[in-house]
This record gives structure tokens, sequence and C-alpha cells, in this order.
């Protein structure tokens, strides 16, 4: 499932699944990512694979066909989660019948070096968001922060902490112990 990647060893939930609905391209195009380095996940030929092979996937890029046996792409784009990315490879004929500007388009004749520089930009952009998302910092539900503020309130009063002090206090002690905040001032809540 490991698709290529400069930096050896982060890029392990991104996936490739390539969609077409002939055996013969989806091999092809397969091959041509194979061979510049890329891991395919999943290759399908009809909509239905791809929405079950998306499914057990965490993010990734689905390079497809236009039509498929039972869907065109656009009703696959909307069945695949925000995490994947899409590359739909088309003639100018029916890119300009079914395409819109949602997804990337490739036209036929399909050059290489566009495909692999595609998917390559496009998984760098995923993991820069996935990478992003995990580094936010969580947010509190107010259940949580309602007990953060009580066990400062307690260390307020009984140790006659500022609320600032109150609050390194818990941060301290949440560190030495190794446990989150709110665990932190659970322990507080219980000890007073």
């Amino acid at each position: 499932m490991k698709n290529w990647n400069p930096y050896e060893g982060e890029w392990k939930v991104l996936n490739i699944v390539v969609v077409f609905p002939k055996k013969e391209i989806v091999l092809k195009m397969k091959n041509v990512l194979i061979k510049n380095g890329f891991d395919v996940s999943a290759v399908c030929v009809t909509g239905a694979q791809a929405i079950q092979a998306v499914e057990r996937l965490e993010a990734g890029v689905v390079v497809c066909g236009i039509r498929f046996a039972d869907m065109i792409y656009d009703e696959l784009k909307e069945c695949i989660p925000d995490t994947f990315e899409m590359v739909v490879i088309a003639s100018n004929a029916q890119w300009q019948e079914y395409g819109d500007d949602d997804v990337i388009y490739l036209p036929l004749p399909l050059k290489a070096y566009d495909l692999v520089d595609t998917v390559s930009d496009l998984l760098t952009d995923i993991h820069r968001r996935l990478k992003r998302e995990r580094e936010k910092p969580n947010k509190r539900s107010s259940a949580d922060q309602g007990v953060i503020n009580q066990a400062k309130s307690l260390l307020m009063e009984k140790n006659e902490l500022t609320e600032e002090e109150a609050h390194r206090y818990l941060q301290k002690r949440s560190m030495d112990n190794g446990t989150n905040m709110v665990e932190t001032a659970y322990m507080v809540l219980q000890v007073f």
C-alpha cells in the first residue's frame, strides 16, 4: 500500500486506485505508475469496485476514465471521501460532453510523464494536508473545559493562585505525570 515517496516512511496512508472500463487500460495505467515508482493499491473496472476499494483506504488518488459500465466519473467523485483526489483521463470530446472543473483532467493521448507528475503533485498535496490536520491541536469539549476550569478555580481558592498560575500548575502536573490536562484536572478535583 505504500506509495512512492521522497520522504521515506511518511506516505504509508496514501494510495492509488486505477479505474477504467477495460481491463487492458487499467493494467497499462497501473504499469505506467509502477514503472515510475508508485504502488497501486487497487485496479477496478467499475465504479462500484472503486468505491469498495476506496472505503478500505485512508487517502490517495483515483486515476480513472470518464465512463464506467455502472456510472460516470462525477458519480464516483460524489462517493469518495475528501481525502481522495481524482484525475480523469479522457479525450477532448468526452471531456467537453461530461467534464467539469472539480477534478484534474488529462487529455488523450496521454503522456506518461504528465500522469506521473500529476499523481506525484497530488500525493504531495494530500500528504501536506493530512500532516497539517494531524498537527492541529484537538479542540476540548465544553465538558472537558469545564472540568479544567473547576480544577483551576479550586486551586485558586485553596492555594491562593492566580488563574495563570493555576493553569501552569495543571500543565506542569500533566506533563510530569504523562497525562492530559483533563485527567490531571480530575485528579486535582479528587484530591480536594
